[in-house]
């Protein structure tokens, strides 16, 4: 039997945690979901061109937004939180705070996203 981090890969010098299990993600989401902390999901998929070029903008931004929760989810591996959260094309990032989603950026444009996660954090 494996622990919830046997399922969920962290990468430390980013910051970011990428699930790859419903049950990984509904861990996180329970532990942090009433956080008053800024939770940014990016949503992926690997077919996705503008998702392969704004993934080292989200690891930049990961480690200079330490006070941010980055969590990444790929939609053709967790299709069902994507549903969830109405992902109707990636990239797409949802800002969620204590458990509701206060934002969102569609798209790979590294100057909004800065900007929404700037303003949202405060």
């Amino acid at each position: 039997m494996g622990s919830i981090f046997s399922c969920l890969k962290i990468k430390a010098e980013s910051h970011i945690s990428t699930f790859h299990s419903e049950k990984a993600w509904k861990e996180h989401w329970k532990a942090n979901q009433n956080s008053t902390k800024l939770m940014v999901i990016h949503f992926t998929a690997s077919w996705c061109g503008p998702c392969q070029v704004i993934e080292p903008v989200i690891k930049e931004f990961a480690a200079k937004f330490t006070d941010v929760t980055f969590a990444k989810i790929d939609i053709d591996k967790l299709p069902s939180v994507a549903e969830e959260w109405e992902v109707e094309g990636v990239p797409t990032f949802v800002f969620v705070k204590q458990g509701t989603e206060v934002d969102k950026v569609v798209g790979a444009n590294k100057e909004e996203l800065e900007r929404k996660i700037e303003e949202q954090r405060s």
